[in-house]
């Protein structure tokens, strides 16, 4: 097997959102909308806001806001007094303990496969400076060998020195490690710059234009990655 790094992003692929707590903050505040409602736009917003003038014009805290002010217009909720106490509510538990922390479904069964075909594991995130925290209270910790966050770093993809670094820290060479990210402009563009393969997860096919493999789910990248099918 070629690989034997593997390097995943968090937000959007380990862990999303919680949905849960968004609704509720929002419910809180009367306006009322379902958490299944908010998840389904997400995939659509995330492909609209992933263009190379807006990722060169703005960093990952910028494009936070950018995000769920777009969410909420995607799922029909205007903008108001309320929902702006309840996203200064979110961004107050984000920046405390990280509100991205649903793990996603087969997260947990992906990391513990690839551990036991011998790989080393890591997370290279643009995140806050609770990404190590954050994983440890979900349970996903324990599965990886690596965790970057670039608020540590003080760098962000799409720089290459985030990928770097953790290639250093994974004792790595670069052409036995693969990353899996899935909003293209910030991972396939910084992971290439790195020298690295990449594979871009996109589960609801929004991405059907670009010139990376792409895979629908995390057992499907660990196939790919086991089978040889990415080298």
């Amino acid at each position: 097997m070629r690989f034997q790094t593997i390097l995943f992003d968090a937000g959007g692929v380990l862990v999303t959102p919680n949905w849960d707590r968004v609704a509720a903050a929002l419910d809180r505040q009367g306006v009322r909308v379902a958490a299944e409602a908010l998840a389904a736009v997400e995939p659509w917003v995330k492909r609209q806001f992933d263009v190379a003038p807006t990722v060169q014009t703005t960093n990952d805290a910028q494009r936070g806001f950018l995000y769920f002010d777009l969410i909420l217009t995607r799922a029909g909720i205007e903008a108001s007094a309320a929902t702006d106490a309840a996203l200064a509510e979110l961004k107050a538990f984000n920046d405390t303990e990280g509100a991205w922390d649903a793990v996603v479904p087969d997260a947990i069964a992906t990391l513990r496969r690839l551990r036991g075909a011998g790989c080393t594991l890591g997370v290279v995130s643009n995140a806050n400076g609770t990404l190590r925290r954050m994983f440890r209270r979900v349970g996903l910790e324990p599965h990886l060998d690596v965790l970057v966050d670039s608020s540590e770093e003080g760098v962000e993809k799409p720089d290459p020195r985030l990928f770097e670094i953790a290639l250093e820290r994974a004792g790595s060479a670069r052409d036995r490690a693969i990353f899996c990210g899935d909003i293209y402009q910030i991972d396939v563009v910084g992971a290439r710059a790195a020298g690295l393969p990449v594979v871009l997860l996109d589960p609801t096919g929004q991405y059907v234009d670009v010139d990376c493999p792409r895979v629908q789910s995390l057992t499907a990248f660990a196939d790919g990655v086991l089978d040889g099918r990415f080298e």
